[in-house]
Formats: C-alpha cells, sequence, structure tokens
C-alpha cells in the first residue's frame, strides 16, 4: 500500500498515537500533550508501526526504553526508523538464508521497494508503510536512507577496514545518518546546531556495538576493528579467532580494545553538547540511550577489556539507576557521562 502523510491519526489497537495535527494554531498545547483527535489510520498502516514497535522491543532493549520517555506520539515513528535499520540488518547478517549473492538481491528487492514508496507507488510490506509514513510526516532526507542502505550492502563484500577513516566511511551510513533522521522527530531548537552532535551520537552507539559484538562479528567473518590498528597493537584476525575459541583475550588483543574504547569515549564527548538543545523529553530520552550504552564501555573496562570472556552487558539494577539519574537532571545541563 502506498502510505502518504496522515498527521494526528491514532494507531488503531494501541494506545500510542501519531504525530499531531501540523495544521493545529500556534497557541495549540505542546507535544506533551495528546494530538488533536483525527480519523483513523488505515488497518495495514497500523499493522505496521506495531511491527516496528515489536522488532524494537525485541532487538533493541536499552534503545526501546530510552524511546518509552518520548511522548506518546513520537514513539512510533522513532519504531519504524528502528525497524526499518533492523530489518536490513538481518537481510546482511542472516547467514544462514543464503549466499552473499542471495541477501545482495534480497537487500536490492527490499530497497527497490521502498524507493518506489517514496514515488507514491502501492508498498506490499510488512514494515515498509510505517517508515514511509515517518518520512512524510517529518519529512526525513531521503539520501540519509541511500547512505544507509549503501552501508548495508557494504557489509555484504568487505570484511575489513584497512583504517579508521575507511570504518568511518562506513559508519557514515550505518550509523551517523541515523542520528540525522532522528532529529526532526526529536525536535532541537536549532538543528542545524544539533546536526553534528547526533551524527557523533550514532558513531558512538556503533562503535559501542562493535567492541561488545567482536566475537559475534568474526563469527560472520567480519572484523570491524580497523586493521592498522590490529597491527599496532601487534594482533592478527587469526588470533583474534583463537581468543574468540579460547573464551580470553590476550594482553595484547586488551590493548587493542582499549584504544577502541578511547576513540568511542570521544564520539560521545563531541555528542555531548547536542543534548542540551533538545527539548524535555526528547533531552531525557537521548540522554538515557547515551548513559545506558555508554555505561556498555564501563562494562568493558570492568572486564579488564576482554570482550571474549563474556558478552557486556549493563545489569538491569544499573540500568535502572542510569534511567532515574536522567529523569533527575531533566530541566539541567547535562555535564557527564
Amino acid at each position: 500500500m502506498a502510505a502518504g502523510p496522515i498527521p494526528g491519526s491514532p494507531i488503531p489497537g494501541s494506545p500510542i498515537p501519531a504525530a499531531p495535527s501540523s495544521t493545529a494554531p500556534s497557541s495549540a498545547a505542546p507535544s506533551s500533550a495528546a494530538p488533536i483527535p483525527a480519523a483513523p489510520i488505515p488497518a495495514e498502516l497500523a499493522q505496521a508501526y506495531r511491527r516496528c514497535r515489536d522488532l524494537h522491543r525485541r532487538h533493541g532493549r536499552s534503545y526501546y526504553l530510552a524511546t518509552r520517555l518520548l511522548p506518546a506520539w513520537k514513539r512510533p515513528h522513532v519504531h519504524a526508523l528502528y525497524g526499518f535499520a533492523r530489518y536490513a540488518d538481518e537481510i546482511v547478517d542472516r547467514t544462514d538464508a543464503g549466499t552473499p549473492a542471495d541477501r545482495a538481491r534480497r537487500l536490492r528487492d527490499w530497497s527497490d521497494r521502498f524507493l518506489a514508496g517514496l514515488r507514491g507507488e502501492p508498498v506490499d510490506d510488512p514494515l515498509l508503510p510505517a517508515l514511509l509514513h515517518t518520512v512524510e510526516v517529518f519529512d526525513l532526507d531521503r539520501d540519509d536512507f541511500a547512505a544507509f542502505l549503501g552501508s548495508m550492502a557494504m557489509d555484504l563484500t568487505v570484511r575489513r577496514y584497512a583504517d579508521y577513516p575507511a570504518l568511518l566511511s562506513y559508519m557514515e551510513g550505518s550509523a551517523a545518518v541515523i542520528g540525522t533522521l532522528m532529529l526532526p522527530i526529536l525536535g532541537p531548537a536549532d538543528p542545524a546546531a544539533a546536526r553534528e552532535p547526533a551524527r557523533q551520537l550514532g558513531l558512538a552507539f556503533q562503535l559501542t556495538n562493535f567492541l561488545r559484538d567482536v566475537a559475534e562479528d568474526l563469527a560472520r567473518d567480519r572484523v570491524y576493528l580497523p586493521q592498522d590498528d590490529l597491527a599496532r597493537f601487534g594482533v592478527t584476525t587469526a588470533e583474534l579467532h583463537a581468543a574468540a575459541a579460547a573464551g580470553r583475550a590476550t594482553p595484547q588483543i586488551k590493548s587493542l580494545i582499549a584504544y577502541e574504547t578511547t576513540r568511542a569515549r570521544a564520539h560521545y564527548a563531541a555528542a555531548r553538547p547536542g543534548l542540551d538543545l533538545l527539548p524535555g523529553a526528547s533531552r531525557t530520552c537521548v540522554r538515557t540511550a547515551y548513559l545506558v550504552y555508554g555505561a556498555i564501555l564501563d562494562e568493558i573496562e570492568r572486564a579488564d577489556h576482554d570482550v571474549f570472556a563474556r558478552r557486556a552487558v549493563v545489569p538491569t539494577r544499573r540500568r535502572a539507576r542510569l534511567l532515574a539519574q536522567a529523569l533527575r537532571q531533566r530541566k539541567g545541563t547535562f555535564t557527564s557521562l
């Protein structure tokens, strides 16, 4: 089905409404208030939003938790972006779902359906109607989606990155654009000033994931740690595989991970000024994600940078404390990780 802009439409069967009406007068209540009622949206579009929400809830626990802090009308649109990114990631990562050529064909077919939907053509897909509706509601940048799909295609053929600039080129599409796509939904007062911090936060989250998931990526024959960094610390890919098999990192690997952790911290620091540019609920949401994802790096450091002994996970009790911290700082300036 073709998904056009239907602002202000409640999603049937869900307590989460979509965006408030863009035709509301300037004296209307702020975004935290209930949206102006509108006719129900089509059931198929509502189902697409629910599918995106379910994907988000199952696979992005920390991010999903943070999203619950947004006004109800914004949440489905964040779920739609997450569902789009997750589904594309699943296509390229499911090594049991065919050869790289098979997965490339699936990604190309899905990308073609998305592009057709952007042109207003009918789209038969369980997720894309929600994304297309979100794109129209917030007038999201189509070039950002093209960059994201380009990076997903790279995952089918590129297994190694020579240096950090090469990895950054990949992460521009896989992570930085996710930050900029989120901005219209988050609603900063100065979008231009918020753009670079949003990019940096996307890079910080992505690099955190790479460090946490070194063993998982190795199983897919992918190494996101730059090759020149491996050489600098005297680590080979064969030694990474051996460490994964043994469930224990060598001192050289730990030093490598410590170095990359410092790099990730630098991206978080560059993202920090953008938090204060966001309005109340959006600031609390992103601050929570910032704190919880940053705490993954704390867990890596607590394990002496041994990412093979166990997967770095933030304990539930600590996540609750970080959420409480974000809520306490709701009205203040964010000053620390």
